[in-house]
């Protein structure tokens, strides 16, 4: 299993460019595979729940160059948290949520790194915000001092083919373009975090700046 790790990690880093970071979903994998990880390159590891990622933070206070990810969906009431644990939260789904986070980052003195989470295409699983609301909610975003507001991040619907969820990347590469070229003070669409391990290629050629990648390097999870 170690070996395979490793293997994969390198595999997967000679088809990614180097303008792309490669974030491991670590959600119910062990600290000992994170490890592993880790000694193949890993810097970047992203966790969907808070308990679960403080714990593992506890385990491995001995790696001090580990950038902390949240990709799972955030509730306002753990958002304190969130902001104690992670440097990068990718999970960012609406106005009022933003609001708390800035306030929190400035109480704790601290700015994360944020991306604004998107859907391009109606999904009752996902939450996000849809394009018309996102371009409403800009005004008010770009107050948010204590964030920093890195880009988008999207998750395409399920059963979509390659050639729509390529258009659901490109899609979202074209609306940060759109919003970068309205100068905000204090919004950057320098990141586009999308892709994972089924899309992750198609991710990449639509312009994806971070990729998150669980099974393809742990392999299956059982999910409880």
């Amino acid at each position: 299993m170690t070996i395979q790790i490793a293997e994969r990690i390198a595999l997967i880093r000679q088809q990614l460019p180097a303008t792309v970071r490669l974030i491991a979903v670590t959600k119910q994998v062990s600290v000992e595979a994170m490890r592993v990880a880790y000694q193949a390159g890993i810097r970047d590891f992203g966790e969907s729940r808070i308990q679960e990622a403080a714990s593992k933070q506890q385990q491995l206070q001995d790696l001090p160059d580990i950038t902390w990810h949240l990709i799972g969906s955030l509730q306002s009431n753990k958002a304190k948290k969130a902001v104690e644990l992670f440097q990068w939260i990718h999970s960012l789904d609406s106005l009022k949520l933003a609001q708390r986070l800035d306030r929190l980052a400035q109480e704790l003195s601290c700015r994360p790194q944020v991306c604004l989470q998107v859907k391009i295409l109606s999904d009752p699983n996902k939450s996000g915000w849809t394009i018309p609301d996102l371009l409403a909610s800009l005004p008010e975003l770009n107050r948010c001092h204590n964030l920093q507001i890195e880009g988008l991040m999207t998750i395409p619907p399920l059963d979509l083919n390659d050639v729509e969820i390529l258009n659901v990347f490109e899609q979202t590469r074209d609306l940060a373009d759109k919003i970068r070229q309205q100068h905000w003070s204090n919004l950057q669409m320098h990141q586009l975090s999308m892709g994972m391990s089924d899309d992750y290629q198609l991710a990449v050629q639509a312009g994806a700046t971070m990729v998150r990648l669980g099974r393809i390097i742990f392999g299956d999870r059982s999910y409880q």
